[in-house]
């Protein structure tokens, strides 16, 4: 079968926030059709389970318990999406070490596939990291069928502010995202998590809400100067983050007020965003945005002010920024199953074009 179909596509990010699912019609190369979108947010209680997970591996303590939440959380959201002949699972990423222990995300295809009777793609990020890649970031090669879908006729960059930040450079003129010089991604440098980690500890709170905090603070300047001093920074990408490796920054601005260190924060991120687009082979028309950061008033006037194009959120051009990536592993799920690449040397810096996933068929 090789017509587009309609595909359930679930994420939970890094922020913690909860589960976002979508339908999308796709054959894994175009975009024909959106559907309905479902959001499930995690509770306090079960935040905090994950959270305690972070770093830990198959087999520690708190993962099992890890995973049953978010089995649980996305089997509620994907019951609700009728229609879908498949779902693409992302599950949790706890850890991401590509050039070590590999990555780690929480949550079992097997199970879903089970409790929903569909077939499940999951396990994205495994084979690619095998075969030497950065395993991350996987939704570019959907970004380029976004860029396709709205009509982009110059080289634009998706910028995806989540707990990490993660950009990807595409050219529509292109023929397809496996064609050398069709797009050129990697993860920028801290997202939102820092500060969402800062406004729990301080407040308890989940966020910056509208970015109120930081456009009241003043930026520490010699914070920011240091965070691009780091050896990550200076790395030619493709490269990618885990969402901890970064959390020394909320020591860093210990001394600082809340304001003035929710600002500086803000300004870390939008600095390796503008420090991220030096690398791209031709300077983009115009930036769009997908992801909690797009809310935040300081980090989108951080970066219009930084950047030399426009910035705009995807919703400017019809895209829904809160599901892109859940939107995403739809795509891939049906890349996955139609033996079609999902990740290439200029996404995660693997030697060659890599089909990763794996499928699960409901058991009953």
């Amino acid at each position: 079968m090789e017509g587009p179909i309609w595909v359930a596509g679930a994420m939970s990010g890094t922020s913690l926030d909860g589960v976002d699912a979508a339908l999308l019609k796709t054959d894994g190369r175009r975009i024909y059709e959106f559907g309905e979108t479902r959001y499930r947010a995690y509770r306090d209680e079960e935040r905090e389970v994950i959270r305690a997970a972070f770093g830990k591996w198959s087999g520690d303590a708190g993962v099992e318990a890890a995973a049953e939440v978010v089995e649980t959380a996305h089997a509620a959201v994907l019951s609700r999406l009728k229609g879908a002949e498949m779902v693409g699972f992302h599950g949790q990423t706890l850890a991401h070490d590509p050039q070590g222990r590999g990555t780690h995300q929480a949550g079992n295809g097997q199970v879903l596939a089970d409790v929903l009777g569909l077939p499940v793609v999951w396990d994205f990020r495994s084979s690619d990291v095998q075969l030497g890649g950065e395993g991350a970031p996987l939704a570019p090669y959907y970004h380029f069928a976004c860029a396709k879908w709205i009509g982009a006729t110059e080289p634009l960059v998706f910028l995806n502010l989540g707990g990490v930040g993660n950009l990807t450079w595409v050219d529509p003129r292109l023929e397809g995202p496996e064609k050398d010089g069709a797009v050129l991604a990697f993860d920028s440098g801290p997202g939102n998590a820092p500060l969402d980690d800062l406004l729990s500890a301080r407040r308890g709170v989940t966020r910056d809400e509208g970015g109120a905090l930081a456009l009241s603070g003043t930026v520490d300047h010699s914070i920011v100067e240091a965070a691009l001093r780091r050896p990550f920074m200076s790395r030619m990408p493709p490269k990618s983050l885990d969402r901890n490796d970064f959390n020394d920054l909320c020591s860093r601005v210990d001394a600082l007020s809340d304001a003035d260190a929710a600002a500086t924060l803000v300004a870390v991120t939008v600095a390796c965003v503008a420090e991220g687009l030096r690398h791209c082979p031709i300077p983009p028309t115009r930036v769009l945005v997908c992801g909690g950061g797009r809310h935040n008033a300081a980090m989108m006037q951080g970066l219009a002010g930084a950047l030399s194009c426009p910035v705009d959120p995807v919703e400017e051009v019809g895209l829904n920024g809160d599901m892109l990536e859940a939107q995403a592993f739809a795509f891939l799920a049906v890349r996955v199953v139609r033996k079609m690449s999902t990740s290439g040397p200029m996404t995660t810096g693997v030697a060659a074009q890599v089909g990763g996933g794996r499928i699960s068929r409901p058991r009953s």
